[in-house]
């Protein structure tokens, strides 16, 4: 019997005390000041022309925070979560220089928050009387929703919409999967969040559209408030809860639909979406200015509100889990093209939604035509990388966890 090593995290909300609140508070304001004193030391020392400052180099620099006499108070922190702060801001700094991610900036005090305990041999896990240990703040109670699976790797306390949370990852070994269905195609849009080459089609939630208004009226009365007066922090802190509920409803969806689609079919083949190019400002300048840019703007708040990129991480390991496979092709002309007769033209495309080929008359759903042909795509990019090298996804290295991302 085949087995497969799996990596999941188990999310809790946290019930903690009032004094292990503010130690958590405390916890990660320690972290956020680390990383931007070490991100300041990075730069002052790229713009003297000096070579990247290491993990090492910098740990010694933290050691000396710790004892010194200015920052003290950084000794009532755990140093573990501490020392991941570095290497949070060491991978930042190595994904912009690899054009991975934008320069790493400074994080602010009031925005959430998070810190990490690296080591699992100081991590205590009861599931029985619903509780974990955590350096420094002792037993925390929990909200025991399911079952944790597996050997505990680390557990990272995190702050949103006011409430508390811990993600613990664990690694287990489990059986091999054999996929189950067959392929699909999977065309991203708007008007229909997500149609599948077989005619079905997933609708849109727009969660932040639907909660627009309210935002909106709750952020014009926060800037009505003196700020960080206990009233300001009152109407932020109803800001914030709306802004989680947003992306709590958005997280949702997309789970329930990715979970839908990777159960039933054994590869997904979706178009290679750069969202970041797509929801780019068209404003311009004062000397070449924009065209369209209200509607422009209308349209990439759409863009930003469908989640595709966070919907084509999930597909990637949910797949992988279910031994099927992801595949990313190039989304050009996928809806000019007709996959009858092969046909590419712009005029294919009549209106948004109908697609009828200039050439043979054949006429359907846009998006199902731009599904079908991204099935088509994906079938030939997967015949040519089997026979050639598969490289795996970031899920693992075994057959099950497969992935061509592109």
């Amino acid at each position: 019997m085949e087995v497969m090593q799996r990596l999941q995290a188990f999310k809790f909300k946290l019930m903690p005390t009032g004094d292990q609140q503010r130690d958590m508070r405390r916890f990660c304001g320690a972290c956020r000041f680390v990383f931007n004193k070490a991100l300041a030391l990075q730069k002052e020392n790229h713009e003297a022309g000096n070579t990247f400052i290491g993990y090492v180099a910098m740990a010694k620099r933290l050691t000396a925070w710790r004892n010194g006499s200015e920052t003290p108070w950084l000794k009532e922190a755990p140093v573990h979560p501490l020392q991941h702060a570095l290497k949070d801001m060491e991978l930042a700094y190595k994904n912009f220089f690899e054009k991975r991610a934008d320069f790493p900036r400074f994080k602010k005090k009031g925005s959430g928050g998070s810190f990490r305990y690296p080591d699992s041999k100081q991590i205590k896990l009861d599931q029985d009387n619903s509780r974990i240990f955590l350096p420094k703040l002792g037993w925390v109670r929990y909200r025991n929703s399911r079952q944790v699976l597996g050997e505990l790797r680390n557990a990272t306390v995190s702050q949103s919409g006011g409430k508390w949370f811990v993600s613990i990852q664990t690694r287990r070994e489990v059986e091999q999967p054999t996929p189950h269905g067959n392929a699909v195609g999977i065309d991203m849009g708007i008007s229909r969040f997500a149609t599948l080459s077989d005619g079905t089609f997933f609708a849109p939630l727009n969660s932040f559209k639907r909660h627009e208004n309210a935002l909106r009226k709750a952020q014009q009365a926060m800037s009505r408030k003196t700020k960080f007066s206990s009233n300001w922090k009152r109407a932020k802190a109803r800001v914030q809860r709306i802004h989680s509920h947003i992306g709590n409803a958005r997280r949702d969806y997309l789970h329930k639909t990715t979970s839908s689609i990777s159960k039933n079919h054994a590869m997904v083949c979706v178009e290679d979406l750069q969202v970041r190019n797509m929801s780019k400002s068209s404003a311009g300048g004062s000397e070449q200015p924009g065209r369209n840019v209200r509607a422009k703007s209308g349209l990439n708040k759409a863009i930003l509100d469908q989640g595709w990129s966070e919907f084509r991480r999930q597909l990637d390991y949910k797949l992988a889990w279910k031994g099927g496979y992801l595949v990313a092709v190039a989304p050009h002309y996928t809806s000019q093209t007709c996959p009858c007769c092969g046909h590419v033209c712009k005029d294919n495309r009549q209106t948004q939604a109908q697609f009828r080929c200039v050439e043979c008359g054949f006429e359907d759903n846009a998006d199902v035509v731009g599904a079908i042909n991204v099935l088509r795509a994906g079938h030939a990019r997967f015949a040519c990388e089997v026979n050639g090298a598969v490289r795996p996804s970031a899920a693992g290295t075994h057959r099950g966890e497969l992935a061509l991302t592109g």
